[in-house]
């Protein structure tokens, strides 16, 4: 088995499997929600109040999670949305490629990648819970073609891999 190194992610110790890794510095978060505000105005939306709260909760997450957690988290820090309202924010998200959803979880998180070219795919740790998000354009591409040579046309093609990251693996 080839080890990946997911050393430089954060481990979340859990018993569930669906939590999310991000190393991210403070300054790091900031460049981001800022790219991120950049991308939905450049693509004509607004950077509303309730897209920014998303956004922030997103950014300052580490797991997925689901528009109720996402509206239970803005309770705590006093602030209120309809989870409907989240549900339309996070549509958006993802279709700016600005959030994903986790297939296993049925959460989102933030968008690790940016503007990387490529399907974004993630490595998922069933022991530690660890999440490695990933872009490969030419696997992309072969994935499509495999489409076509069956018949099928792809609009969009999502994949999680699980197994053990390389610190788990050693244990």
């Amino acid at each position: 088995m080839s080890e990946n190194n997911w050393d430089s992610c954060a481990v979340i110790p859990s018993t569930n499997c669906n939590n999310i890794a991000f190393s991210l510095a403070s300054k790091y978060n900031i460049t981001m929600l800022q790219d991120s505000i950049r991308i939905l105005q450049a693509q004509g939306y607004k950077a509303t109040k309730p897209r920014r709260l998303v956004l922030d909760v997103l950014e300052k997450t580490e797991k997925p999670l689901s528009p109720y957690d996402i509206q239970d988290v803005l309770h705590t820090r006093g602030k209120y949305l309809n989870h409907v309202t989240i549900y339309r924010i996070l549509s958006l998200f993802c279709s700016l490629n600005l959030a994903h959803k986790m297939l296993s979880s049925g959460g989102f998180v933030k968008c690790s990648l940016a503007a990387t070219e490529g399907c974004h795919r993630f490595m998922v740790c069933q022991h530690c819970g660890a999440i490695r998000e990933f872009a490969d354009k030419e696997l992309c591409q072969e994935e499509y073609t495999f489409a076509e040579d069956l018949g099928f046309y792809t609009e969009h093609h999502l994949s999680e891999f699980s197994g053990l990251c390389s610190r788990c693996y050693r244990k």
